[in-house]
């Protein structure tokens, strides 16, 4: 099974990617983490994006898709894979699609968690970070004693990231970026949209309905 994961930031999908890997027994690819692995390990798609990198440019839509390609090859996606962060535009899907056709190979469905910006903003502004790495939130997660870490008693403090301003701007350019991609798989018929909103459990229950259904 071939699937697509879409959400907004703050919208879980890390959670449920880790939950879908474990329960469909197909890996999540991050188009990030195969890009630094593919320049780590000198793979010729690899030395043709370092260069990029390097140059501090964006790495062309053909050398991602070509990474992709090879991730796809490994053993342990002959089950399927579920793709995170990639496509991003239309012409990605546009590309995605002809490379998997090559392969004899398709997208399945594009699950798209939804949760409204409201939501979003109070999820993500209430995030407070201790420089131990541990991490609370304001509402959902509290630390024991207000503003100190429970873990290391250091003083917790507020990621600029994670300030009203810089979240709007951020979900204004997901939505941006995103319409034209949700409306282009909507034509195919393999957008499944997911309340994002309730307990991790019945989002996971949503999803596995969505694509086991």
């Amino acid at each position: 099974m071939n699937l697509i994961l879409l959400g907004p930031p703050g919208a879980g999908k890390g959670t449920q990617a880790k939950k879908m890997v474990e329960k469909l027994g197909i890996p999540q690819i991050s188009t990030g983490d195969i890009l630094r692995a593919a320049v780590k390990e000198g793979t010729a798609m690899g030395i043709e994006a370092k260069k990029y990198m390097d140059a501090g440019k964006l790495v062309p839509d053909e050398v991602v898709i070509g990474i992709i390609r090879d991730r796809i090859k490994e053993a342990d996606c002959a089950k399927g894979f579920i793709l995170d962060g990639f496509p991003r535009t239309v012409a990605q899907a546009e590309a995605l699609d002809e490379m998997l056709k090559g392969m004899g190979q398709d997208i399945d469905h594009v699950i798209s968690i939804e949760v409204p910006d409201s939501a979003l903003l109070e999820r993500l502004t209430g995030r407070r970070m201790c420089s131990c790495g541990a991490s609370y939130h304001i509402m959902f997660n509290k630390p024991k004693q207000e503003g100190i870490c429970d873990l290391c008693g250091g003083k917790l403090y507020h990621r600029d990231d994670d300030k009203e301003e810089a979240i709007t701007e951020r979900l204004v350019n997901y939505h941006r970026q995103t319409a034209p991609l949700i409306d282009f798989y909507t034509k195919k018929g393999k957008v499944r949209p997911i309340p994002g909103t309730g307990s991790v459990d019945d989002i996971f229950a949503a999803i596995m309905d969505a694509v086991e259904g």
